[in-house]
């Protein structure tokens, strides 16, 4: 007997294979699904990501007619990408980085798809299937850079708008000085929240506008500096508004207004685009398909041919081998102890207060800055020499670097602060004996203000320089080790006015070659 609904004739044993294939995959993947519903989309910047699902079970809805007239062809092929999800699964779960699992989540699902219903179904709803990758939160140190990144970009569009304007107003990082105040642009300011969920609407409105390729992707890019410009004139009205009247301006129900007011002027802003582009030559003709359309109306249902019933038995081998596959997963992953190993070290409130000719003066680091940077242990210490020239030293463990927690690179950090960057780059660092270690230096400035610094992370025996080193490792040490226990460590110095940045560069070589040997003492190799 069959069920029908809105023209779709689905048989109820395709009902049951459509559960078992839900059942087994949620189970696998519950832990990552629940933190990307209960965290990952309560955060501000993705909470767009609840109306993902619906609108890929649109997508997929509105194919229906399409779907129920290609006929089912189970195919081994499926089993690559469940094979590749699989292993991308391991990987997130001992590696610990949630954008694996998610991967691993979205590969399993395409091969469900692929293994039980054929290729030329999987490309009638293609473009379902790719939307579904939109609702996934990046990862942890992505997401730092790029908020770090449209932070500063928005700062200095908001502070070239002022000058325009005709207010003062002077940047320092992602801070602007009007003279009478100052305005911070937080993460809660960087775009990223108008950024992602205007490309997703714009990819919508490229999949449903009927015109040549070229325009679909011109529509799609320009809504990246569209959502960059309208944030930083939100700034820049801010800036003015708070002239005429005052802080609330920049809190409360306006500063979230206007949020939404401007996001909501870019929504007429893309369809005047539409309009535009359809204006241009070469223009699309009735009856015309371009390459997307090619794709999205591949199997368009004829209305002279007949639905196609699916009479394939319920326990085909393709299906049983997937299934088999997950339920492995699932029962191992519950089963098999990957508990982190976490050494045994040192606390750095012990850290020593004399090294060598250096004489040190801990500091306490503000509450809101320790929540933030979700660390186990820190250590921040004023060091000087005999001739009272300064090296400041920080460094900060993590127990644990598994599913979004990691160390913070002072490439981020610094520049937030309002240090501009004159160098930057690896160098090498004699450490005695005849040995040199390779570390990250800077050259810095702010305002009169020369700094220059020296950082590098220091992972379970390792001395690495950029944080994809640090996840890459992350990764194997959790499989061969079971460990991502890490740190980092910052020196800075002054540049003083009576010196030349050679003099600095010799101080901060000489402290590093007196703390490299201590620190091998609190941070575990």
């Amino acid at each position: 007997m069959l069920k029908e609904f809105e023209g779709i004739r689905i048989r109820p044993v395709s009902w049951l294979k459509a559960l078992v294939y839900a059942c087994v995959i949620l189970a696998v993947y519950r832990s990552a699904l629940v933190t990307m519903a209960y965290y990952g989309w309560a955060s501000e910047d993705y909470s767009y990501g609840y109306l993902i699902p619906l609108v890929v079970l649109y997508l997929v809805w509105e194919k229906r007619e399409v779907l129920s007239e290609v006929k089912s062809v189970p195919s081994w092929y499926g089993l690559i990408p469940l094979a590749l999800g699989i292993a991308l699964y391991w990987l997130g779960e001992l590696g610990g980085e949630f954008y694996t699992l998610y991967c691993s989540f979205w590969l399993v699902v395409v091969a469900a798809f692929w293994v039980h219903l054929g290729w030329r179904k999987i490309k009638s709803i293609w473009f379902a299937l790719i939307m579904m990758l939109t609702m996934f939160p990046f990862p942890n140190y992505v997401n730092v850079r790029l908020t770090f990144q449209l932070k500063l970009l928005s700062s200095r569009l908001g502070v070239w708008m002022l000058h325009v304007y005709g207010m003062s107003a002077y940047r320092e990082g992602n801070v602007i000085d009007l003279g009478f105040t100052q305005l911070q642009v937080v993460d809660a300011c960087s775009g990223l929240r108008y950024v992602m969920p205007l490309m997703i609407l714009s990819l919508l409105l490229a999949y449903w506008f009927r015109d040549h390729w070229w325009k679909r992707i011109l529509l799609v890019l320009s809504s990246v500096p569209l959502a960059i410009f309208v944030n930083g004139f939100r700034i820049a009205v801010t800036g003015v508004l708070y002239s005429m009247v005052g802080a609330k301006a920049a809190e409360g129900f306006f500063h979230g207004f206007s949020g939404w007011l401007i996001f909501l002027f870019c929504i007429p802003f893309l369809l005047v685009e539409m309009w535009v582009l359809s204006k241009l030559p070469p223009k699309q003709q009735r009856g015309e398909k371009t390459g997307m359309d090619h794709g999205r109306d591949s199997g368009e249902p004829n209305p002279k041919s007949k639905i196609q019933r699916s009479t394939l038995p319920f326990f085909q081998p393709v299906s049983i081998v997937a299934i088999v596959l997950l339920a492995t997963t699932l029962v191992l992953s519950k089963t098999v102890e990957f508990r982190e190993k976490i050494p045994i070290k040192m606390p750095l409130a012990s850290f020593p207060m004399k090294i060598g000719e250096w004489t040190g003066d801990r500091e306490q680091m503000e509450q809101q800055f320790i929540d933030a940077l979700h660390f186990s242990d820190y250590a921040l210490v004023d060091y000087e020499n005999g001739s009272k020239k300064a090296v400041n030293f920080y460094t900060a463990y993590y127990e644990s670097q598994r599913k979004g927690e990691t160390t913070h690179s002072p490439e981020t950090c610094l520049p937030g602060s309002g240090w501009e960057f004159k160098e930057a780059g690896a160098a090498y660092v004699p450490i005695g004996q005849g040995k040199s270690m390779r570390i990250n230096r800077a050259f810095i400035e702010k305002g009169g203000a020369r700094d220059l610094t020296y950082y590098w992370f220091a992972q379970r025996g390792r001395v690495l320089t950029n944080l994809y080193q640090v996840k890459l490792y992350s990764f194997w040490d959790a499989l061969t080790k079971q460990r991502t226990d890490g740190a980092l460590v910052r020196l800075i110095t002054p540049v003083y006015n009576d010196e030349k940045l050679q003099d600095a560069e010799k101080r901060l070589q000489d402290f590093a070659k007196d703390i490299v040997p201590v620190l091998k003492e609190y941070i575990p190799e």
